[in-house]
């Protein structure tokens, strides 16, 4: 009986799961969404480096997090203690990346990470604060995670302005997405919402991709694929719309993120 009670009392008092992955399950999609549309049109050794940095870099936010948090407040070992294995096993992860594509395509096509480095740091800031869920904090990791984009198309040889038009469909197709799925769910729940600024920024995400085809930065096929992201914000905020539960939402805004990379990878290789 006592060795029972011994087992039972050295158990976690926490999920491992909670400290090793992100709670946010959309966040998912804006990780891999650049780095597939990338990699399939910006192949390169070091364009894989950099995506195995971007993933340790991504998954280290939830165990520093959890740290931090945990200094700051209840201050468990035992979480403490999970939080540093699970952040040197992805930190491992990142450095890992990080050397890989320093040895094959240099410093240079990292420049874009050095660009967002202010988000980064505004991100861990609100995380610090328990406030990671707020607007800003989401369209800063949304903005700062696309970068991984820009980083695999310079290092697969695409010019600078090319490769920041590609990083630039990803921030129209992804803040608005992520100002979209939090007004709908405010309209679900009965709240009080936004509709025009879910528009505007649909809207204005529409606008930078269409100019960016029509000078010839990027293919014209996104432009299709945002003008169906903009039609999906106005009929999922009208009366009319169709109730849906926030998974549903979820499992849509994955099909949209699909459809807008597919349109960029079909874009490039067929010259639409």
């Amino acid at each position: 009986m006592d060795e029972a009670l011994r087992v039972t009392d050295s158990r976690p008092k926490f999920r491992l799961k909670s400290v090793a992955l992100p709670n946010e399950h959309g966040a998912w999609g804006f990780l891999f969404e650049p780095i597939a549309a990338s990699l399939a049109i910006a192949f390169s050794v070091g364009g894989i480096w950099i995506a195995v940095m971007t993933v340790g870099a991504f998954l280290s936010r939830q165990p520093v997090k959890v740290f931090v948090l945990n200094r700051l407040g209840r201050r468990d070992p035992e979480l403490s203690a999970a939080a540093v294995k699970f952040g040197s096993l992805y930190g491992a992860i990142f450095a890992m990346g990080f050397g890989g594509t320093l040895a094959t395509v240099g410093f240079s096509p990292l420049l874009p990470f050095v660009i967002i480095t202010p988000l980064l740091a505004a991100q861990l800031y609100f995380d610090s604060f328990r406030r990671g869920r707020q607007l800003l904090p989401e369209l800063a990791g949304a903005i700062s995670i696309s970068a991984s984009a820009a980083a695999i198309a310079l290092a697969g040889g695409f010019h600078v302005i090319n490769a920041v038009g590609i990083w630039l469909i990803f921030i129209a197709r992804l803040v608005p997405s992520i100002i979209y799925v939090r007004e709908r769910l405010k309209l679900e729940k009965g709240k009080a919402n936004s509709r025009a600024l879910t528009l505007s920024a649909q809207a204005a995400g529409l606008v930078i991709v269409a100019f960016l085809a029509l000078t010839r930065i990027i293919p014209l096929l996104p432009v299709f694929a945002m003008s169906l992201l903009s039609l999906r914000a106005i009929e999922g905020l009208a009366s009319t719309r169709k109730k849906m539960r926030a998974m549903q939402i979820g499992v849509w805004e994955v099909v949209f993120g699909v459809i807008t990379s597919l349109s960029l990878i079909v874009g490039y290789h067929l010259g639409v």
